[in-house]
């Protein structure tokens, strides 16, 4: 991405021809209550053609927060600048980015932690790392892990580590989410993917309950054991016992803030992320 033009006045527009009225959505969220926010790799598609336009439209939603992705490490900083105070107009946050593995190197962590302040976030979390690591190689990723949270700290940032399927699997008898856990700060946040762990047929309830105060925030992504559907299902329509989720996470987890993130569905991007907030508050209580 080499620009982000403001457009708000051209999503204004193509929000009229939308089957919903975005603006009838807004919500205003209430003091002492847990954000919930969109994971924006939900909206990819829209993002890469109107990042501004984007953000406007899912605030209007009344999500509270959004999670950028690995692309807006290209920005310059006063393109994070300008989204910064877009996000500061639409009163919303962004707590977290997610991070490729190689922007936690000496050679571009400065560069993410820069961008990281201006945007306001509090985490800087890795995304995604190789699956096919033996034990010694996922020890590694832990002490990447450490090492990164110890150059982001005096800066008020903190590290975190999202995990997919490979995480679950055991290697030689233990599960490189375990080693990440149990060799890593405790400072570092151990972000859930409900879904990918739904799939690696684990049980995220027991996880969030056996890393008390790690799972600091929660991708509420769904998964159907339907072939033909995996993660297509729209929020409450898999197999996540959200009731159990919400609790242990608000019990024991520490949670700070939800994140629902979609892979798609049979509806648009924009249309499928109002669809996943609504039955998101439906669960969490009609928040």
């Amino acid at each position: 991405m080499t620009s982000i033009p403001f457009s708000r006045r051209s999503f204004l527009a193509m929000s009229a021809m939308l089957p919903w009225a975005l603006r009838s959505l807004a919500f205003s969220a209430s003091s002492g209550t847990i954000p919930v926010g969109l994971e924006l790799y939900s909206v990819r598609e829209a993002l890469k053609k109107d990042p501004e336009g984007t953000v406007w439209a899912v605030a209007q939603m009344g999500y509270e927060a959004v999670e950028f992705y690995a692309p807006y490490f290209e920005w310059t900083e006063a393109q994070a600048k300008q989204m910064r105070k877009v996000l500061d107009e639409l009163g919303i946050r962004c707590y977290s980015t997610h991070n490729n593995e190689d922007y936690f190197s000496t050679k571009n962590i400065e560069h993410a932690r820069d961008l990281n302040l201006i945007l306001g976030s509090k985490y800087v979390v890795m995304a995604w790392t190789e699956p096919g690591k033996g034990l010694d190689g996922w020890q590694a990723v832990a002490d990447e892990l450490n090492a990164a949270a110890e150059k982001l700290e005096p800066a008020g940032l903190k590290v975190g580590y999202h995990n997919h399927q490979a995480e679950w699997a055991p290697v030689s008898g233990q599960r490189p989410i375990e080693i990440l856990a149990k060799k890593t700060k405790p400072t570092v946040m151990l972000q859930l993917d409900v879904g990918t762990c739904l799939e690696a047929g684990s049980d995220p309830v027991a996880w969030i309950r056996g890393n008390p105060g790690r799972i600091r925030s929660i991708h509420c992504k769904e998964w159907s054991s339907d072939p033909d559907k995996g993660y297509k299902v729209l929020f409450g329509e898999g197999k996540a016992d959200w009731k159990g989720i919400f609790q242990a996470a608000e019990s024991v987890g520490g949670v700070e803030y939800y994140l629902v993130e979609q892979e798609g569905s049979q509806f648009s991007e924009l249309e499928t992320a109002r669809k996943c907030l609504q039955a998101f508050r439906a669960a969490h209580g009609g928040r």
